[in-house]
């Protein structure tokens, strides 16, 4: 080893500035260069806690002492308890989930973790000795045969004992985990060691996206992927990052929506395409807004917003369904207390009715200015100089959102809030455009597509009036989808569902960061 890198592994080993971190890593140099090194390769574990226990629950000690059942399992030690010349040991493995009730798969949850019997007259008392002085955390691999203890316990009485990797760290004391919320989830790799219910969320998270793709794909939309970076930023009212490509000499953003890409398809003749994508935004963080999300957004051609109203509801009731199990035989959920009913259809609202009934104005009322003014003021609201459907929008996403606790589709929404939908035949001031809100938060936005290559060029110059006038959310010009929109698009809808939103609302979680695996942090 050199002299540099002696002197990294000198700055290393000052991490370890307390005297159980250093213990640890004492443990770890003593096994550099011996038979046992504290970082293994090469031990492959043929089965799992969970298939173990479904297909040995009905043996009892005689049955498996006949068969004499060979395994070969590995994992991470939870628990250790030595008795003598004997020990027992629990590992965790990918199939661990104890005292949770799965969301899906064909194994139930295993009862507890698996336990590895270890006998000084099985392994040797050399093996042993190694053996007692493992810690929690370590992750070992063993191989030996099916047996019960005598309380009946599905254990491994082991024959052969690798130590696969020493851990450096102890983890979090066994019945408190991570009790400090913002370091689990900065530290989510430890989260899931100690949190059953964390790896459960993440686990449905799983199978919900399984679904989802297979749902559309049955019903022949193709799954695409579209560039990450824009040369101009689209698909939605938000602030993009910014990046720049050095070999082209150019400024990129990166997505803040993959929906003018995806419909450029729909000018090629894919004529039902979808895309669960990552998708990024430039504001605030709050628990329900993460500066990099996954949203799925979905475009079929021929098709209205109506019917992707019917298909939403189709799909979502179907992956409750999914998670919740068809035996259930209800349509409701609970969400932080609240009950929610999913059962079809869903109720219907339009902007300006909602308003009205906030407000106690009548629903041709709110479109007036002079009267909707004073409610937007007292919201705080500056209503001075704003479109009448800006300002009718603004006053419904102040006071009106929170009471769409029940799933509903908001409909009819303002033309000057919608650049990129449909206007309504009957009702220039309107567009065909719906968004779907559950215990008071938008899950998702769909309307039939605006592809009228002219009046699309007017939406986007309105919009870059309202940027040049300060508005940061403000949609750019983009002149190659107007190019794309004059080869001929068809009559289409299209759709985006933000997934973390739904997984929260299926997993019963708080914040958003509950069910992102790393969500954004500031530096500690």
């Amino acid at each position: 080893m050199s002299q540099g890198d002696e002197s990294h592994l000198r700055v290393y080993r000052e991490r370890f500035d307390n005297q159980v971190l250093q213990e640890r890593l004492e443990k770890v140099e003593a096994l550099r260069g011996t038979e046992t090194p504290p970082f293994a390769n090469g031990f492959e574990p043929a089965h799992d806690a969970a298939t173990l226990f479904a297909m040995h629950a009905s043996d009892d000690a005689e049955a498996l002492e006949a068969k004499a059942v060979e395994v070969e399992v590995a994992g991470r030690i939870r628990f250790f308890r030595r008795m003598g010349k004997a020990c027992f040991i629990k590992v965790q493995d990918r199939s661990c989930r104890p005292g949770v009730k799965p969301a899906f798969g064909d194994a139930e949850p295993t009862d507890d973790y698996l336990q590895l019997f270890v006998s000084k007259a099985e392994v040797g008392d050399a093996a042993f000795e190694r053996i007692i002085a493992l810690d929690l955390g370590d992750i070992v691999g063993a191989s030996g045969v099916l047996m019960r203890t005598r309380t009946g316990e599905l254990s491994v009485k082991v024959r052969a004992f690798h130590l696969l990797t020493k851990s450096s760290r102890p983890l979090p004391e066994k019945f408190k985990g991570l009790t400090d919320v913002e370091q689990r989830f900065r530290q989510r790799y430890v989260d899931l060691v100690m949190n059953d219910e964390a790896r459960e969320v993440f686990f449905t998270r799983t199978l919900a996206l399984r679904y989802i793709r297979r749902f559309l794909e049955d019903r022949g939309y193709l799954e695409v992927e579209t560039p990450m970076m824009h040369g101009t930023p689209g698909g939605a009212t938000a602030r993009p990052f910014t990046t720049h490509h050095n070999a082209l000499d150019m400024d990129l953003y990166l997505r803040i929506a993959p929906e003018l890409y995806l419909k450029r398809l729909l000018v090629g003749g894919l004529e039902r395409v979808f895309e669960l994508n990552r998708s990024f935004r430039n504001e605030g963080v709050s628990r329900q807004h993460n500066p990099e999300f996954t949203m799925l957004e979905f475009y079929c051609a021929y098709a209205t917003h109506e019917d992707l109203i019917a298909l939403t509801e189709e799909m979502i009731v179907g992956l409750i369904t999914e998670l919740k199990g068809p035996a259930d035989g209800t349509l409701s959920t609970t969400y932080q207390g609240q009950t929610l009913d999913w059962t079809r259809p869903w109720r219907r609202v339009s902007v300006a009715d909602a308003v009205a009934a906030k407000t106690g104005l009548r629903a041709d009322e709110v479109w007036d200015p002079a009267r909707l003014t004073p409610h937007a003021k007292a919201l705080g609201i500056d209503a001075e100089g704003m479109d009448p459907g800006k300002l009718l929008f603004s006053v419904f996403e102040a006071a009106c959102e929170a009471d769409l606790v029940q799933p509903t589709f908001l409909v009819d929404f303002p033309a000057a809030v919608s650049p990129l939908a449909r206007r309504k035949d009957d009702d220039p001031r309107l567009v065909d455009r719906f968004e779907l809100y559950v215990a008071g938060r938008e899950i998702g936005n769909g309307f039939s597509e605006l592809n009228d290559p002219a009046d699309q060029y007017v939406r986007f110059a309105q919009q870059l009036e309202a940027r040049e006038a300060g508005d940061d959310e403000a949609m750019a010009m983009d002149e190659d989808y107007i190019r794309a929109l004059e080869y001929g698009m068809p009559p289409a809808a299209g759709e985006g569902i933000g997934i973390d939103r739904l997984m929260m609302l299926l997993t019963d979680s708080a914040s958003i960061r509950d069910v992102i695996l790393f969500p954004h942090m500031r530096p500690e």
